[in-house]
């Protein structure tokens, strides 16, 4: 993230300061970054046009699904990081370039840290109506949301805050916060996973709520993955983080461009062109309006037979539910999606 300044070359008496410390991908250069950067700038095109296309044919058929919506903005991100990036490899000792496309790469990914919260908060209610639904539980997820929120601008004004300032206190405390901000998206990426894995392991005294189209498992699996490349992106930059800063001349291994665009740029890659194609826009789609136990599937819970009221432990079947969903508009058409 940072400059190799020429040698010989004094401090700027002025602000915005170039660092003193090396960064993950170092200096974008012209005939390394620039054709590696382009490539990654046709993916994320490629993923707006599939997930807006999507969402506009879902709206004129009044399928509601703003995360795809989401993903398409999470692109549009990506698309300015990649041009923020090409600019920089070709104006390398432009501190506010630098400053700009630094904070798109921090910035971007939460947009999907989100939706998979919001996914798998979607199978906990589905897996436990009545707790899923709780005020506590939701609560809980809307004080994260903003938490999300605060910590990026949090993040964002000590990066920027960095670049201004030569006070070693200042600078001490900027590293605190970013080492926080990266400690707790790294937790965020990670929370579907005791979120879902809980869910299935704790006995239920309900029958699985369906949403959707396809098979309960293939959901928890989607999600599953999508949450262990993200969080492996994460892990990664929050664990070099904390690692003792390096003069700016002498970068770590960990920091080449390789790891750069690995556990940034291709793990995000994957996980939008995996919503592309196994359509989580019907999958994990719930009917407008869902507001407590009942609503993902149209049955009232109250009304299930007291025997499937009793706690009891789940088979492997009950664990998956393995039967398929049915959308809103074939309940109403009476037909069973395969």
């Amino acid at each position: 993230m940072d400059f190799i300044l020429p040698r010989q070359q004094q401090m700027p008496q002025h602000a915005p300061y170039p660092p003193k410390t090396a960064g993950l991908g170092g200096i974008p250069t012209v005939h390394t970054d620039i054709p590696i950067t382009v490539i990654f700038l046709l993916l994320f095109i490629c993923g707006a046009v599939s997930h807006m296309t999507i969402f506009q044919l879902n709206k004129r058929r009044g399928h509601k699904f703003i995360m795809s919506g989401m993903m398409f903005g999470f692109c549009m991100a990506r698309i300015t990081t990649c041009i923020m990036r090409i600019v920089w490899a070709t104006r390398p000792h432009n501190i506010s370039v630098a400053i700009a496309a630094q904070i798109f790469v921090a910035a971007g990914v939460v947009l999907l840290f989100v939706v998979n919260l919001i996914f798998a908060q979607r199978i906990v209610r589905a897996a436990h109506p009545n707790s899923g639904w709780h005020p506590i539980f939701k609560h809980s997820f809307t004080a994260t949301y903003v938490l999300i929120v605060v910590m990026l601008i949090m993040v964002i004004i000590t990066n920027v805050q960095n670049f201004y300032t030569l006070n070693a206190n200042t600078k001490r405390i900027d590293r605190a916060v970013i080492l926080t901000g990266g400690t707790f998206y790294t937790v965020i990426s990670f929370l579907p996973f005791p979120l879902v894995i809980g869910g299935l392991l704790i006995p239920r005294r309900t029958r699985i709520e369906k949403f959707g189209s396809g098979r309960f498992r293939t959901k928890i699996a989607v999600l599953l993955t999508s949450s262990f490349l993200l969080c492996l992106g994460a892990a990664f930059r929050m664990g070099t983080n904390f690692k003792t800063p390096r003069p700016i001349n002498d970068p770590p291994t960990y920091f080449n461009k390789g790891c750069f665009y690995f556990f940034n740029l291709t793990v995000e890659v994957l996980v939008i062109f995996l919503y592309v194609i196994v359509r989580v826009d019907l999958r994990f789609h719930v009917p407008d309006g869902s507001k407590g136990p009942g609503d993902y599937s149209g049955r009232n819970l109250a009304d299930e037979k007291e025997g499937d009221m009793a706690m009891r432990i789940n088979t492997e079947e009950e664990v998956f539910d393995d039967a398929p969903a049915q959308t809103s508009v074939e309940r109403r058409n009476g037909e069973q999606r395969v």
